[in-house]
C-alpha cells in the first residue's frame, strides 16, 4: 500500500473518531427528562362528555448531589374532543421530595396540605382545549437519604371534584452514586438510599411501616374522588 493511500485512510479514521466524540459530548450535555409518562395515574370522577384529563411526568430526572436540587416538568393534558371547564392542577410532594416552587402557581398553605405531604402548589389551568396540554416547571429538592414521591391531582376549579390523580408515585434509584455530581432517578422506582456504613437503609423520615396507611389513604382518595377525602388535614374555619 502506498504511503499516500495509508495517509488518506488514517486521516479518514481520525476524522470519523473526532466526529463521534463531538456527537457523544453533545448528547451527554443535553438536558433530557425523557418522554412524559402517566404511570401511577387513574381517573377518579368522570369528566364531562368529550373531556379526557390526564397528567404526565418525566420518566427520569436528575438530582444534584451537593444542592439536592432537581427540576421536574408537570403536564396536564386534555386528550378529549371538547374543551374542559375551568380546572386546576395540584403538585404535591411527599417524604424526601419537597416542592419549592411551581412557576405561575400558588403555594398551598400548610394547614390545607393532604395528610403525609410536606409541600404543594395549586395551578389555575383554566379551560383546556381539546387535544391541548399545559406544562409547569417544578423546582424541587430531593433528600436522597429518603424515599420521595410526587402527586398530581386534576380537579375542578373549586376543588370539589377530582377528575384524575397521578400518584403519589415515587422517583428513585436502585444504584445510588454519592460520589457522582448528580444522581439519576426513574419514575415509578422506590428510592434505595445509600446506607451510612452498612447494608440497612437509614430510618429517616416516614418509617416503612407508616407508608402502608399512607398508600391506603391514597387508594381511598382515588376510589372516592372527593375533596373531603383528599384534604384530610384541613382545619375547621376559625381555628
Amino acid at each position: 500500500m502506498s504511503s499516500r493511500r495509508r495517509t488518506a485512510i488514517v486521516g479518514s479514521l481520525v476524522a470519523a473518531s473526532f466526529s463521534a466524540v463531538v456527537i457523544l459530548s453533545t448528547t451527554a450535555g443535553a438536558k433530557d427528562e425523557g418522554p412524559g409518562s402517566s404511570e401511577g395515574g387513574k381517573a377518579v370522577e368522570q369528566a364531562p362528555a368529550g373531556v379526557e384529563l390526564t397528567t404526565l411526568l418525566p420518566e427520569r430526572i436528575s438530582v444534584d448531589n451537593s444542592s439536592k436540587k432537581t427540576a421536574i416538568t408537570a403536564t396536564v393534558k386534555n386528550g378529549g374532543t371538547k374543551e374542559s371547564d375551568d380546572i386546576r392542577l395540584l403538585v404535591v410532594g411527599f417524604d424526601g421530595l419537597r416542592i419549592n416552587e411551581v412557576k405561575g402557581c400558588t403555594e398551598i398553605p400548610e394547614k390545607d396540605l393532604p395528610e403525609g405531604s410536606n409541600s404543594g402548589y395549586s395551578c389555575a389551568v383554566g379551560e383546556l382545549g381539546a387535544g391541548r396540554s399545559r406544562s409547569y416547571d417544578v423546582d424541587a429538592t430531593y433528600d436522597l437519604g429518603k424515599e420521595g414521591k410526587i402527586c398530581l391531582p386534576v380537579q375542578s376549579a373549586d376543588g370539589s371534584t377530582t377528575f384524575w390523580q397521578q400518584g403519589p408515585v415515587p422517583f428513585g434509584t436502585v444504584n445510588p452514586s454519592p460520589d457522582a455530581p448528580a444522581t439519576p432517578l426513574l419514575l415509578g422506582t422506590d428510592n434505595q438510599p445509600v446506607a451510612p456504613g452498612g447494608d440497612e437503609l437509614p430510618r429517616t423520615g416516614v418509617a416503612r411501616e407508616a407508608l402502608v396507611p399512607l398508600g391506603a389513604a391514597g387508594a381511598v382518595l382515588v376510589a372516592a374522588g372527593a375533596a373531603g377525602a383528599w384534604w384530610t388535614r384541613r382545619r375547621p374555619a376559625g381555628s
